[in-house]
C-alpha cells in the first residue's frame, strides 16, 4: 500500500484489529513515581486500574517522544510514500503537534496529520475508516476529506464519577461552574474546539445514561446509517447493557465497545462511561 495509517494507543484499537487493517500506533504513556508504563505494551488497562487502587498518587501521563515518532516515520518511508497520523484531541495533548514536527524531519514520506479533535475508541472510528480506505487504494487526500468529512456528524458524551482528575490535571476547561457541587452532580462532558468542557449538569448516573440516549436518538431516528462505540472506565457489564439496548431499539446502528486505557482513564477515572458516533 502506498499510503500508510498511524495512530497512537489512545484510539484503544485492539493489536488484532490494527493489524487486519494495517494500521500502525505509537504508545503514550502512564508514569507512576519513577516508573514509565507504555500504554498496552508495558501495561493494560485492567492492570491500570488494579494498580491505582493501591497508589497514593495519580500518575503521570506522557506523550510519545519526537524521536519515537521520526523512527516509525523513517520505518514507514521504506515501504509508503505517504502516511495519514490520526492523533488525540490537540487540546488535552501534544502528540499531533509532535507528529506535525515530526513529519517535517523525515524525508522519503509525505506526512498528513489529522487532529481527530478527541480520543478513545472515538478516535479509533477515525482510525478504522482511513484504514479500509487506505486498503482499497485511496490517496492520502481522499482520505484526510472523508475524516473531514465524518467530522461534522461525530458526537460523543462522556460522563466521570469523579471530576478532581480532570480538575486537576487541567484537562477540563469551564470547571469552575461545577467545582462548587463536584460530589453531588454526575455531569456530561463533550469536546468543543478539541477542549473537554461541561455539557450539562445531572444529578444521577442514571440520569446520565438515559441523556445520553436521548442525544442519540436525535440522529439515529433519522434511519441513517451510524457508527458509534459505548466506552467505559472498567463497567464492562453496564457497556454490554447499553450497546444491547440500542441495538434492540435502532436496526440502522454499528455498535462495538471498548475500554477506556491508562492514559485517558487518568484524567477521566475509573467508572466513567461514554458514547460516541457519526452518521454513515
Amino acid at each position: 500500500m502506498k499510503v500508510a495509517v498511524l495512530t497512537d494507543s489512545t484510539a484503544y484499537i485492539p493489536a488484532s484489529i490494527r493489524e487486519q487493517w494495517n494500521i500502525h500506533m505509537v504508545p503514550l504513556s502512564v508514569v507512576f513515581g519513577d516508573e514509565v508504563y507504555r500504554e498496552e505494551l508495558d501495561i493494560t488497562a485492567e492492570q491500570f486500574y488494579e494498580k491505582v487502587k493501591h497508589e497514593k498518587e495519580l500518575p503521570k501521563t506522557s506523550q510519545p517522544s519526537i524521536g519515537l515518532l521520526t523512527e516509525k516515520l523513517d520505518q514507514l518511508s521504506q515501504s509508503h510514500d505517504d502516511v495519514v497520523c490520526i492523533h488525540l484531541s490537540s487540546g488535552i495533548s501534544g502528540t499531533y503537534q509532535t507528529a506535525i514536527s515530526a513529519g517535517n524531519m523525515v524525508e522519503g514520506i509525505t506526512v498528513h496529520p489529522f487532529d481527530s479533535e478527541i480520543s478513545t475508541r472515538v478516535q479509533g472510528l477515525y482510525v478504522i475508516e482511513a484504514a479500509q480506505m487506505a486498503s482499497v487504494g485511496a490517496s492520502a487526500t481522499e482520505i484526510i476529506n472523508r475524516l473531514n468529512e465524518m467530522k461534522q456528524s461525530m458526537r460523543a458524551y462522556v460522563m466521570v464519577d469523579d471530576l478532581s482528575h480532570l480538575h486537576r490535571g487541567g484537562r477540563l476547561n469551564g470547571a469552575q461552574a461545577l467545582v462548587g457541587s463536584m460530589l453531588q452532580v454526575k455531569p456530561l462532558l463533550h469536546f468543543v474546539d478539541g477542549k473537554i468542557v461541561p455539557f450539562e449538569k445531572i444529578r444521577t448516573r442514571k440520569r446520565a445514561v438515559k441523556r445520553v440516549m436521548e442525544l442519540f436518538d436525535e440522529d439515529a431516528k433519522t434511519g441513517k446509517p451510524i457508527v458509534g462505540v459505548v466506552i467505559h472506565g472498567n463497567q464492562e457489564q453496564e457497556a454490554v447493557t447499553f450497546k444491547a439496548e440500542l441495538e434492540s431499539n435502532y436496526a440502522n446502528v454499528e455498535i462495538t465497545t471498548s475500554i477506556i486505557g491508562p492514559v485517558i482513564g487518568t484524567h477521566l477515572g475509573e467508572g466513567s462511561f461514554g458514547f460516541g458516533w457519526y452518521v454513515k
